[in-house]
């Protein structure tokens, strides 16, 4: 029987949560101005490679988004040094961060739902309201 959680997955939820407060508290780059959040962590089987995947929750601009990842590509190095004074590990994974776009994807799948339940439920009062008259 396999292990429910490996150490691939127990080390990318704790990578997750580190990289996350290293944004948020050392980070000072102005092209990361808005804020950043680490949605996911995938870590190699080996723990030699991470990718990170992180949202900008105040921009959806295609321009900032990728200065934003460029700011970030850019700050690895620096992200690594502080994951390993953070955690002990004997080799700090090379950091790839790509953005998830399944956050803004999800709310517009809820919007769009929420505008096709409003539609129903406006012609449903319209449909009974015509059928009282007609009684």
């Amino acid at each position: 029987m396999a292990k429910e959680f490996g150490r691939p997955q127990r080390v990318s939820q704790e990578l997750q949560k580190e990289i996350a407060i290293i944004l948020q508290r050392e980070i000072k780059d102005p092209r990361l101005g808005m804020m950043v959040t680490v949605s996911g962590v995938e870590v190699s089987r080996d723990l030699a490679y991470a990718k990170v995947f992180v949202t900008f929750l105040n921009d959806q601009d295609a321009d900032a988004i990728n200065n934003g990842l460029k700011a970030l590509k850019e700050a690895s190095g620096y992200i690594r040094t502080l994951l390993g004074k953070a955690m002990r590990l004997r080799i700090v994974p090379e950091l790839t961060f790509f953005y998830d776009n399944s956050l803004i994807e999800g709310m517009r799948m809820s919007n769009l739902v929420s505008t096709v339940i409003r539609n129903d439920d406006a012609r449903r009062v319209n449909h009974d309201d015509d059928g009282k008259e007609e009684g």
